[in-house]
């Protein structure tokens, strides 16, 4: 019975265990954190508020006071300037 291959067996069946073993834990952290999330978005999925979005009654009057201000700066030529002044019921 104590064959050198005994042993071997022994230490394979070992370290398949082992690696059994962190996979079924991988698997379960996995899934209870999954879980977590899952009882998390649904507490705040039942706890949010609804909003109602609806159109007014009366119409939307929206008032505007507008003063428009303009000042024109012009320069004339000195000859332009004479004219306009000699013929000013032109202008």
């Amino acid at each position: 019975m104590n064959s050198p291959f005994s042993r071997g067996k022994a230490m394979m069946l070992y370290q398949t265990s082992q690696l059994t073993d962190r996979t079924y834990g991988a698997i379960r952290r996995k899934m209870r954190s999954l879980t977590t999330s899952a009882v998390i978005l649904g507490a705040l999925t039942g706890l949010s508020a609804c909003v109602q979005v609806t159109a007014p009654d009366k119409p939307i009057v929206i008032n505007l006071n507008i003063n428009i201000k303009q000042e024109v700066v012009y320069r004339l030529d000195g000859d332009a300037k004479d004219l306009i002044n000699q013929e000013a019921d032109i202008f």
